[in-house]
């Protein structure tokens, strides 16, 4: 057994502690970092532009890709390049992280919140259209944990509307929706998320997919000031005119050189990434069958769940309540974790958009049930044993 997440051997009497989550970095991503580091260039520059056209080529569709700071970042520039603005409203889940809904408060937009589909803890699409209002501009589903929506339903509703659609896509990378890939233009806009904790990492990073060349286009002027031009060109294309002009009111989004060079080589180990996942969440699904807990729903038959989060949900039958088992498993070294505290449960949430949990019954169900497990592609089957253990004596 080990208690390094790398997998080195423990001392001796050591216990067994597993992280919630953990990078997988090989030598590979540290020759890249560091190749940039001696080439002089750190910033945006050649690096960035060639992770853009790899990730782009990976989702394949002729989508564009986007290459931003955070996921974040990819969400309000991805709406501001669609038109989004003051007055408009965002629909969104309930049941997410609170970037999502702040994206669109950052523009000027409000956020309405719809309640989830139990089983599968996204968007229920089926409570999309009573949101609708006059001032609606877009619908930004997430798919959390991997598993996509149902983005047949949401582009139907969007088309009947005319409404544009952006993913929140920090957990779907890669994910599959109706055989394709999330962000092969499945929508007008795709974000994904490289924190060190999601399926490919950068340490922080984010990516924007657009199947319309011209909001690609605004959208790398609006990362960087709103500059009319890649700031890189200027310092590095022969003769080049030092004269630049600001044309949208942008952002400081831009995403580092030393960032991409990790990204290209995380890239390469993605389909490997996602089928180590895939098998851990087998394991579980296979060691936890039988305990007072729901284990997390499987992507339809044919489709691709990208296995970010392993989140099972409490049975009233549980011999001990959510917050005291987070408790015991850290105790027995296993770190858990919660997706998500719903929007409605924050003061900011709850106050400035006059909402409370009677509005949101799935998402307040759902959140008094639900613990994450550790996954992650760098985990050991020791680290995963030791985790099913612990949650047996607590659980059978």
């Amino acid at each position: 057994m080990s208690s390094d997440p790398s997998g080195a051997p423990a001392p001796a009497g050591a216990a067994l502690t597993v992280p919630f989550a953990h990078p997988d970095i090989s030598e590979e991503e540290i020759a890249a970092v560091t190749g940039c580091l001696r080439s002089g260039w750190l910033t945006s520059g050649p690096r960035c532009a060639a992770f853009e056209r790899d990730f782009a080529a990976f989702l394949g569709g002729g989508v564009e890709a986007v290459a931003v700071s955070s996921c974040t970042a990819a969400l309000e520039i991805a709406l501001a390049a669609l038109g989004v603005g003051p007055g408009d409203e965002v629909i969104t889940t309930d049941y997410t992280f609170s970037a999502t809904a702040m994206s669109a408060v950052h523009l000027g937009a409000k956020p309405v919140l719809v309640d989830i589909d139990p089983d599968t803890f996204n968007i229920d699409c089926g409570k999309i259209e009573a949101a609708i209002t006059s001032r609606t501009k877009a619908i930004l589903p997430v798919h959390y944990a991997g598993l996509a929506c149902d983005m047949t339903a949401i582009r139907d509703i969007a088309q009947e509307h005319g409404l544009k659609v952006v993913e929140d896509a920090a957990h779907s990378f890669p994910a599959t929706t109706d055989g394709i890939l999330i962000g092969q233009g499945t929508s007008e806009a795709a974000a994904f998320s490289f924190y060190a904790t999601k399926t490919i990492t950068t340490g922080e990073g984010g990516m924007i997919t657009f199947a319309d060349p011209a909001a690609a286009k605004k959208a790398r002027a609006l990362r960087l000031h709103g500059i009319d031009r890649d700031v890189f060109a200027r310092y590095q294309v022969p003769n080049a005119a030092w004269r630049y002009e600001i044309v949208a009111p942008g952002f400081k989004s831009n995403l580092t050189d030393m960032a991409a060079a990790m990204g290209i080589v995380q890239l390469k180990r993605a389909w490997s990434f996602q089928k180590r996942r895939a098998e851990l969440c087998r394991r579980y699904d296979e060691a936890l069958a039988g305990l007072p807990l729901r284990l997390p729903p499987q992507a339809p038959p044919g489709e691709i769940h990208a296995c970010h989060l392993y989140a099972v949900r409490l049975l009233d039958a549980a011999p001990i309540g959510r917050d005291d088992f987070i408790a015991q498993m850290a105790k027995a070294g296993v770190n858990c974790s919660v997706h998500f505290i719903p929007l409605h449960l924050h003061a900011y949430w709850r106050d400035s958009l006059s909402v409370s949990a009677e509005q949101y019954p799935a998402s307040q169900r759902a959140f008094e049930r639900v613990v994450t497990l550790p996954l992650f592609s760098a985990m050991t089957e020791a680290m995963q044993d030791h985790v099913i253990r612990s949650a047996k004596t607590l659980l059978a």
